[in-house]
């Protein structure tokens, strides 16, 4: 239960219908392997003790009795398990019949919930044999059952966990789900953050595929994580199969499922991460019903985290979502461009085209924009502008990629005006400090505004994401433009753009974007060694590829920094040592703190994602704001 993840499971034992003895044997099982698989709750299906398919022999007192000395036996047997579990059986209470959940623990009932939504309709005849509990809500009853003087038996009750209080849970069953107001709604809105649904759901051709969805969009509505856990073989099959199909999603991510399947399905939930989303959005509506919460406690284990974490988290992994993330991105980059060349009633976009990845990719959404606005091409400017770093591969690469895309090329050699600039402020020639650096970065800005004036034109701004939570831009240089088409597309995702046009565009145009990724990172500000590029960005701040996922992780999610870290560990330990990773997650939190100050004063430019750094937008920080707690917190791993 480190750093929020608490490890849940959807199970489908094996029953025999009417068979209660055996299938509490089953159930036990099942606990028990839950258990030593480090799950800390547990979902079971709907009326699993008895089995949904018992008929009229619900009404039977030989199958209730029965049902309720397998729940002591279950009891007994579970007690000494570190597991959290909910439980489907049958329960008597003044005369009515309820579809319930026994909520257990360490042989302990935490308390009985009977299912809202009684389905009477098409292959459903629950209506039959069972009474809604939607009237339990209003008054706590209590009962004795299975051994236990006094169990709460009311519908709506939500049990949090004292060792980790951002774990609270919640049950429904089956067609509370389906139904117009879902019990899980204003369960939500009473704090819980794990919905366990315990089902039985026949399968059909296609219902598998709309299940999938509810309980997906269920858990995006909510905030929440949703486990799911459906009845299965054992069901009896006189007129519907059950294939166990368990899920577990959080919010609106499915993180498994298993289908035509008997026994666990099993991940991590992250409750922290829930509760800081609701805590971000404002619209998350809490309660004003007075709700007394069932304590409960698990002993903290930490446990192999099994759940699905990217390396690249700004990429889709499957090619056909990442081709229709990049056609989208770059169609809403391109919009935001001609909604503003519109509107200033510009005559031209000029670019800094520079060979590198951010410029290509700059004036690419500019050639989609012009096309958007049926203008010639003939109206971007490419501007290259060598000077004291530039290498040959990436001058040719910026004319070459200017006359296939048709738009117009200058080049401005801005060589002999830096040098002057630094004979009048005394700047030696020799001297390749930050001066030398940010002289031609400064220079090159004030070319393309100038140009950009003579020309009745904007300044289509190149920097990304990336570089703007690293603070790598020259203040008033490349930090600076008249619309910013990149700034909430990070650098790994700016690879995959430039590398689906190169597929789209084919031909000559594609070999020179694919040289373009092929060659690498840099401002290209220091003198070349032999012709080849002598200034890569990547060994100075560190890999993009690890700072994209601690952007997305620490800003997006605001997670710990020792979270960060452990997840980096998990998903990308393969490629990069411990001590890596530590030291470049500190660097990233050193440079996203003490570089506020670029972004406070960004130009405008579209938001495409769901991290974004814009002062008018999702991140608002003061700029004298100190890391310390955030490294302190780092030093502190060994």
């Amino acid at each position: 239960m480190r750093d929020g993840f608490v490890k849940v499971a959807a199970g489908t034992p094996k029953i025999r219908v009417a068979d209660c003895d055996y299938n509490a044997g089953q159930i036990i099982a099942l606990m028990k392997d839950a258990a030593a698989k480090g799950v800390k709750v547990l979902a079971l299906p709907e009326l699993c003790v008895t089995g949904y398919t018992c008929g009229d022999l619900f009404l039977q007192d030989t199958l209730l009795d029965g049902a309720e000395r397998a729940l002591g036996r279950i009891l007994e047997e579970t007690k000494e398990l570190n597991l959290f579990a909910a439980v489907g059986l049958p329960i008597r209470y003044r005369n009515k019949l309820y579809n319930c959940s026994a909520v257990i623990q360490n042989g302990n009932i935490l308390g009985l919930i009977p299912k809202t939504h009684i389905p009477n309709y098409g292959e459903f005849y629950e209506a039959r044999w069972f009474t809604s509990g939607d009237d339990m809500g209003a008054t706590d009853y209590c009962i004795p059952f299975a051994g236990q003087e006094s169990v709460e038996f009311s519908a709506g009750m939500v049990f949090r966990c004292v060792d980790l209080p951002e774990l609270v849970v919640g049950v429904e069953i089956c067609e509370d789900l389906w139904a117009l107001d879902p019990p899980s709604n204003r369960l939500a809105a009473e704090g819980v953050t794990l919905m366990l649904n315990l089902s039985a759901s026949d399968e059909v051709a296609g219902k598998a595929d709309y299940r999938r969805s509810l309980v997906m969009s269920q858990s995006a509505r909510l905030v929440c994580g949703y486990v799911y856990a459906d009845a299965g073989e054992g069901e009896s099959s006189t007129d519907l199969v059950f294939a166990g199909h368990n899920m577990i999603a959080e919010n609106g991510v499915l993180l498994a499922e298993n289908q035509f399947h008997t026994g666990l399905t099993v991940s991590e939930l992250d409750v922290k991460r829930l509760a800081y989303e609701r805590r971000r959005i404002n619209t998350f509506s809490a309660s004003c019903r007075d709700v007394y919460p069932n304590y409960f406690t698990l002993k903290p284990v930490d446990t192999p985290l099994t759940r699905p974490i990217s390396p690249t988290p700004f990429i889709p992994a499957d090619e056909t979502r990442r081709a229709e993330r990049c056609e989208e991105i770059l169609k809403i980059a391109a919009l935001g461009l001609k909604k503003r060349l519109e509107h200033t009633n510009a005559s031209c976009a000029v670019v800094g085209l520079s060979g590198g990845l951010d410029s290509t990719l700059a004036i690419l959404i500019t050639a989609k924009a012009f096309d958007l606005l049926g203008r010639d091409r003939k109206g971007i400017l490419a501007v290259t502008m060598p000077c004291f770093g530039t290498t040959r591969r990436t001058r040719s690469n910026a004319e070459l990629l200017a006359a296939e895309l048709g738009t117009d090329f200058r080049e401005v050699n801005i060589g002999a005006a830096v040098e002057r600039h630094f004979a009048d402020i005394g700047q030696s020639m020799e001297d390749h400090s930050v001066t030398f650096e940010n002289g031609q970065a400064r220079e090159r800005t004030q070319v393309l505004m100038d140009l950009a004036n003579q020309r009745g034109g904007l300044v289509i701004g190149t920097g990304d994401l990336s570089e703007l939570a690293l603070g790598w831009a020259t203040y008033n240089g490349d930090h600076m433009s008249m619309y910013g088409v990149n700034g909430s597309i990070p650098k790994t995702l700016v690879r995959h753009l430039v590398a689906w046009e190169a597929d789209r565009l084919g031909g000559r145009a594609g070999e020179v974007l694919r040289d373009i990724l092929d060659t690498p990172v840099s401002p290209e500000l220091l003198p070349p060694k032999d012709g080849e590029i002598a200034q890569k960005t990547e060994d100075l701040v560190g890999p993009y590829e690890l700072h994209d996922f601690f952007l997305y992780y620490a800003i997006r999610w605001g997670f710990r920094p020792r979270k960060v870290f452990r997840l980096a560990v998990y998903a990308l330990g393969d490629r990069y040592g411990r001590d890596t990773l530590l030291k470049w997650l500190k660097n990233f939190y050193r440079r996203f703190f003490s570089q506020q100050f670029k972004r406070s004063c960004l130009p405008d430019g579209p938001k495409v994602g769901s991290v974004a750094l814009s002062p008018r937008g999702d991140w608002r920080m003061p700029s004298d704001a100190v890391a310390k707690l955030w490294l302190d917190e780092l030093e502190e791993i060994e």
